[in-house]
């Protein structure tokens, strides 16, 4: 994977999920010291925050281009208003 040209520049949702495979097939092949599977795990959960980011953005953009779609504080709160 090509490395981002700033440590904060996002990375992309594509990018985040192929690393996130990459860590899980490390982490269950099972043949890593122990602080280095807790340092994979951490990276996967940093990873897994930021997929869901994306994902939670891609739903909102989607939901916001459909008029007839309840917004998503009305269907958590359950307010059908």
């Amino acid at each position: 994977m090509p490395p981002r040209a700033r440590e904060t520049d996002p990375i992309s949702y594509e990018a985040a999920r192929d690393e996130l495979l990459e860590v899980v097939r490390q982490l269950e092949a099972g043949n890593l010291p122990l602080e280095a599977s807790l340092t994979l795990w951490e990276r996967g959960e940093q990873l897994a925050v930021v997929c869901q980011s994306w994902l939670d953005g891609a739903k909102e953009r989607l939901a916001a281009r459909r008029p007839d779609a309840e917004t998503p504080s009305a269907a958590a709160s359950g307010d059908e208003s």
